[in-house]
């Protein structure tokens, strides 16, 4: 089922100060609910986005998915900006929480930069703990920028106060499986990689697989971690 009016009303409270899009996409009997970051380079409906919320949806998940500011922006002019400065970006996710109302439990993740700022938010107890927040997914975790590995972005997964569900592709040339394998990360990260899978998750024509095939398999993998938490807690 599309979002409408009256659904969103219904999980994100009506707020004049909130002038955030989003989109709120459900599913029948739903299991939770996910709030969805988009990454650098593309906004909320790019259909890589799509693709995976219409498979979240038939796992029986809702899914709130938003843009931040500099992404409205570009849609606005159609000027290229680069991401806003992490505090927006992180401001921005916490206005998305702040005006959720829902009796789901709820789950919040992101592709690449905006699975980053889910896992900073993670690291902040009152925070989770105000809003229920029950774990986090990234979707192609930026462990580093490109081609600077000395860089690296640990601090949210070492100090994260909730599971977290790491989906990464094996040669991600923002963390590889060679590389993530010799960082020190906190107990509560669970990692899953897909074979020859890039930052995407998209594989190349010879290794047998396809993106299709690594979409399917990390929303079947976040239901799993979804569905291990919400039974036992």
């Amino acid at each position: 089922m599309s979002n409408n009016e009256s659904i969103v009303s219904n999980e994100l409270a009506a707020n004049s100060e909130l002038n955030i899009s989003h989109e709120l996409t459900v599913t029948e009997d739903p299991k939770a609910l996910v709030i969805f970051a988009h990454g650098a380079g593309a906004d909320m409906k790019h259909q890589y986005i799509e693709d995976l919320v219409q498979l979240m949806n038939a796992q029986q998940l809702n899914v709130l998915r938003f843009n931040f500011p500099f992404m409205d922006k570009r849609k606005l002019d159609g000027k290229r900006r680069p991401p806003d400065r992490m505090p927006t970006l992180v401001a921005c996710y916490q206005s998305i929480l702040a005006n959720v109302t829902t009796d789901l439990p709820i789950y919040i993740a992101g592709k690449s930069m905006g699975g980053r700022v889910a896992a900073i938010l993670a690291g902040d107890k009152d925070l989770m703990n105000t809003h229920q927040i029950r774990g986090v997914i990234c979707l192609g975790y930026p462990f580093h920028p490109a081609k600077k590995t000395d860089k690296l972005r640990l601090e949210p997964l070492q100090e994260t106060q909730r599971p977290v569900l790491i989906l990464q592709g094996q040669r991600d040339a923002l963390g590889s499986e060679i590389e993530i394998k010799a960082y020190e990360l906190s107990s509560h990260c669970q990692l899953h990689f897909f074979n020859d899978g890039d930052h995407d998750l998209k594989p190349r024509v010879k290794s047998g697989y396809n993106l299709k095939q690594h979409q399917s398999a990390a929303v079947n993998k976040m239901r799993s971690f979804i569905d291990e938490i919400n039974n036992c807690c």
